[in-house]
């Protein structure tokens, strides 16, 4: 795929920019990303090998690499981030660099994972063949990211307010991928055995406002090329947060924010995977496992079974 092939949603610049703005205060906002490592850590337990070599892959300031560091026999953790600011929190080794140009030779690792930073790349799927070619034959890719239902809440608010006050609607939220894409972003990367799942996190703030000020600290804030770059109408943000609490708000007034978590896991191909059987090898006819009758195409059910030879 080449530049121009690409779409170009997001700035790349501008998600530096605020990367490095949420490192000052990181360790009070980075709530999302402990808990989702976290349950990354889990899952890799259930990986049956052991990886010495791993790549946190938009690494924040290194929470995931400190989870995963001695769970199934991961030796050491190299930290990459848009961002020096966070990176620098890492510990072990760590680079700045870009999830679109991975600066490391191929068949580097024999882990990659990533928390909750893929979701802000223009190109996805040049992101998740760079990763499989920096994986060693059979290693594994394990990553994190935001899907489509993720601040469904604070869409829904910001919409009704920007029809009231300007009648028109213009992208004040990033876009995320679905679930229905995701395993085919895995293939599309070449990975083998690809399995994507999804859960859900919800977090309760005391006011929307406090969900946008968490937002911004994390370094989670409108980075979109095409977003409106002048001032929003003044009372533009108090009408989201009154629609916000008539549509969402808790009885004991506190406010739901969702963060959808899609979970994609492949393996770089290797000859020694299990491989799928070769198209009509099968010794077993599926209509003589199912216990029916199998018929011609188009055929209807009903109609006179066709003689075959051999049988009465």
């Amino acid at each position: 795929m080449t530049a121009d092939d690409r779409m170009f949603v997001f700035d790349r610049r501008a998600v530096r920019r605020h990367r490095e703005r949420a490192a000052h205060g990181w360790p009070r906002h980075s709530f999302l990303v402990e808990e989702v490592a976290e349950r990354l850590a889990d899952r890799l337990l259930d990986v049956n090998r052991s990886f010495p070599l791993a790549l946190d892959l938009g690494a924040h300031g290194g929470e995931t690499g400190r989870r995963i560091l001695g769970v199934k026999g991961v030796e050491r953790v190299v930290a990459m981030d848009l961002a020096h600011g966070l990176v620098a929190r890492a510990d072990g080794p760590a680079v700045v660099g870009d999830e679109e140009a991975l600066p490391f030779a191929d068949a580097a690792f024999d882990l990659v994972v990533s928390t909750l930073s893929l979701h802000w790349t223009n190109d996805l799927p040049g992101a998740l063949i760079q990763a499989r070619i920096a994986l060693k034959p059979d290693g594994f890719f394990l990553g994190a990211m935001l899907g489509g239902e993720t601040l469904f809440e604070l869409r829904r608010a910001l919409m009704e307010a920007e029809m009231e006050s300007l009648g028109g609607l213009s992208p004040r939220l990033s876009p995320f991928a679905e679930v229905r894409d995701a395993g085919a972003l895995l293939q599309r990367a070449g990975f083998a055995l690809p399995v994507v799942d999804s859960e859900t996190i919800t977090v309760a703030y005391r006011d929307p406002l406090a969900l946008m000020r968490d937002l911004r600290a994390m370094g989670e804030t409108n980075a979109v090329l095409a977003r409106v770059r002048r001032p929003p109408p003044r009372d533009l943000f108090p009408r989201a947060v009154e629609h916000y609490v008539r549509l969402f708000a808790e009885p004991d007034g506190r406010v739901p924010a969702t963060f959808q978590i899609l979970w994609l896991a492949g393996w770089a191909p290797a000859e020694t995977q299990q491989q799928p059987a070769r198209r009509g090898s099968a010794d077993v006819r599926l209509a003589d496992a199912l216990g029916t009758v199998e018929r011609p195409a188009g055929e209807r059910a009903g109609a006179p079974l066709p003689s075959r030879p051999g049988k009465a």
